[in-house]
């Protein structure tokens, strides 16, 4: 492309940004514009790695160095009165040839073009903190600037010839030589009237801690250091003091409470990380449930910001972790805000998360108290990691974390599925859980009552939102998660009985009664039948799927009449012949059949609102003052 068509080019694209720039807000307008700080930064960065390689490669040769080198570091220089922005390092400058070369062709990377060639050398170049292969660069500088002048001067030759080269962006350029030039290279933006903001130091120093506060090198403006803070991702986590940690968690957090746990993570395998991601001490506030937030950690590229809040570097079950990615395997497109390679982030979301994973499960082992305070107050994102997961794999990782109280345990004691596993029968196949509001109504439900005799271990789920969470998860360990109410609803053996015992119902006075309660439940029992696994209560109501249909009442039934809901649950209505109520209604259905049919009818409705099937159980008391009403005339 020649350098008149890549003006034009960058004319056109400026044009549209100063177009959708007059739809917004000034604010707006300067944070989309302040991109050019970070280029040119990132541009000074690369040339000082360039002749700090250089001179590292000279000494390896045995040059030995020189005693008058230059300290490696960008100085930016304000001017409100004159409005200029002057941006100067001390790396490896530019001959005519390059600056022609790189400023003559809009978005090439000089940087990209050296580490190639290093590489083709095989002398390790590619491990070094240049940047590389960014996007707009130093033509950012025309969205601020009505004329630019670069002064630079080659490192590589101590005859080498100074340059200057200027536009005022309507296509053209001059290059001239200049004696009085320094070694690097110095940039003057005469800047707009409008982006006069960017001649303010305060303006300069936000940009800088926002996107370059941890390039390698110091950045000086006005004379006053301006990047303080350590790369602390890049350090050995041994020499990290909690005091740093501290700070560095309030500084990408932007948060002023301290962090409960944090991860210092590198790898060069399968891709190359460096992480340092901190889990907050404080409970999580009403944004941070929200998943349309803007959240996520930070996500670098040898020390310079790519993005602040990258949301899809973690799941979105993650967005309470906090901190910094630093990987240098992922490619940037023009605008360095969006990310080039789904490929590439697929896979670094998958190893965080693994990791993440591993983390709090080893936490989990080793500080099994912090951990619990760490379920209480950040449970609820593991479940809804779970909910929205695509892969089993994944949400049986994650439900290694999840703790339940359990029937063998005492109360307040919270057991694993890993744990409960280890526990089962050589017969048993399935997890097996109830859901109640509470341990006192989970061991007073009808539905525990008829399990608990098979001596078999059972999870407490107390949350409404648990038995959904478990029944997304369906299988962990190639077992299956099964409520005990859907166990009762499958057992035949319990319906099937053909000898009721003693102090019970005949088989022939059961059947005439489960006619006679058809006739009267119509319309609302799909079934009745006879159980033996109830002891201590008259009935119980099964459905298909329990755990769905109670989210089903909860969410969607209110748009339904009573018949089409009773039509959809298809609720079993299952007696207990041997207990008195249902002995004394099979004799109240001859003598008194009123009386039986409002007993039989708050019977059925006690075992809905049991079982969670009732949306508002108030509806429920009209039946049972008629009731009360009978049954007390003769008093």
């Amino acid at each position: 492309m020649s350098w008149v068509a890549a003006l034009f080019l960058w004319f056109a694209l400026r044009n549209r940004l100063a177009q959708n720039l007059r739809q917004h807000e000034p604010c707006a307008r300067f944070h989309t514009l302040q991109v050019f700080i970070r280029e040119l930064i990132s541009n000074a960065s690369d040339a000082l790695e360039k002749l700090r390689y250089e001179r590292l490669s000279a000494q390896q040769a045995g040059a030995g160095a020189s005693e008058h080198q230059a300290a490696l570091e960008i100085k930016i220089e304000t001017d409100k009165q004159n409005r200029t922005f002057t941006i100067q390092d001390s790396g490896i400058g530019m001959t005519k040839e390059e600056l022609i070369q790189n400023l003559g062709t809009i978005a090439r990377s000089g940087s990209k073009a050296f580490i190639e060639q290093m590489k083709e050398k095989s002398t390790g170049a590619q491990d070094s903190a240049i940047i590389g292969q960014f996007g707009v660069g130093f033509y950012s500088s025309f969205m601020v600037a009505d004329k630019v002048e670069v002064f630079t001067k080659s490192a590589n030759s101590p005859d080498a010839q100074g340059y200057k080269w200027s536009s005022d962006g309507t296509g053209t350029y001059e290059v001239q030589p200049l004696d009085s030039v320094e070694t690097g290279t110095k940039i003057v933006l005469h800047l707009k009237m409008e982006s006069r903001e960017f001649s303010d130091e305060d303006s300069i120093l936000g940009v800088i801690k926002k996107y370059s506060n941890f390039v390698g090198s110091p950045i000086y403006v006005n004379g006053t250091q301006a990047n303080t803070i350590q790369p602390l991702w890049l350090m050995d986590p041994k020499s990290v003091t909690p005091q740093m940690h501290d700070e560095f968690y309030r500084f990408v957090g932007n948060t002023g409470d301290r962090p409960r746990f944090n991860l210092h993570y590198k790898t060069d395998a399968p891709i190359n990380i460096r992480a340092l991601l901190y889990f907050p001490e404080g409970k999580p506030g009403l944004f941070d449930l929200t998943r349309e937030g803007d959240q996520g950690v930070a996500l670098y590229s040898k020390k310079v910001l790519i993005k602040s809040k990258t949301d899809n570097i973690l799941p979105k079950w993650l967005r309470f972790v906090k901190g910094v990615v630093d990987s240098e395997d992922i490619p940037l497109n023009l605008s360095r805000e969006l990310l080039q390679n789904s490929a590439l982030i697929t896979k670094l979301r998958t190893v965080l998360t693994n990791r993440i994973l591993r983390f709090l499960q080893e936490k989990a082992v080793k500080e099994p108290e912090q951990f619990v305070q760490f379920y209480t107050d950040y449970g609820l994102f593991l479940k809804e990691g779970i909910v929205t997961g695509q892969q089993q794999l994944d949400k049986e990782e994650i439900s290694k974390l999840l703790r339940f109280e359990s029937s063998t345990q005492k109360s307040g004691e919270k057991v694993t599925l890993p744990e409960y596993c280890s526990r089962m029968k050589k017969d048993q196949r399935d997890v097996y859980y109830l859901a109640a509001p509470s341990r006192a109504l989970a061991e007073a439900s009808p539905y525990y009552e008829a399990i608990r005799k098979k001596d078999i271990e059972v999870l407490f789920c107390y949350e409404p939102y648990d038995e959904l969470v478990l029944m997304q998860l369906r299988q962990f360990d190639s077992k299956n998660l099964t409520s005990i109410e859907r166990e009762m609803r499958m057992d035949r053996e319990s319906t099937d009985v053909t000898d009721y015992g003693p102090d019970s119902l005949s088989k022939v006075s059961a059947e005439k009664l489960q006619k006679w309660m058809k006739s009267v439940l119509v319309g609302k029992a799909h079934t009745i039948t006879v159980t033996q696994r109830l002891d201590t209560h008259p009935c119980v109501v099964t459905v298909e799927e329990m755990a769905a249909a109670r989210h089903f009442v909860r969410t969607q039934s209110h748009q339904l009449t009573d018949e089409a809901r009773f039509s959809l649950l298809q609720p079993r209505f299952e007696i207990n012949p041997k207990h008195p109520i249902i002995k004394k209604l099979n004799s109240l259905a001859d003598s008194n059949p009123k009386l039986a049919e409002l007993v039989t009818q708050q019977l059925f409705s006690n075992a809905m609102v049991a079982a969670g099937l009732v949306e508002d159980p108030r509806t429920v008391v009209t039946n049972m003052n008629d009731l009360l009403t009978l049954a007390l005339e003769k008093h």
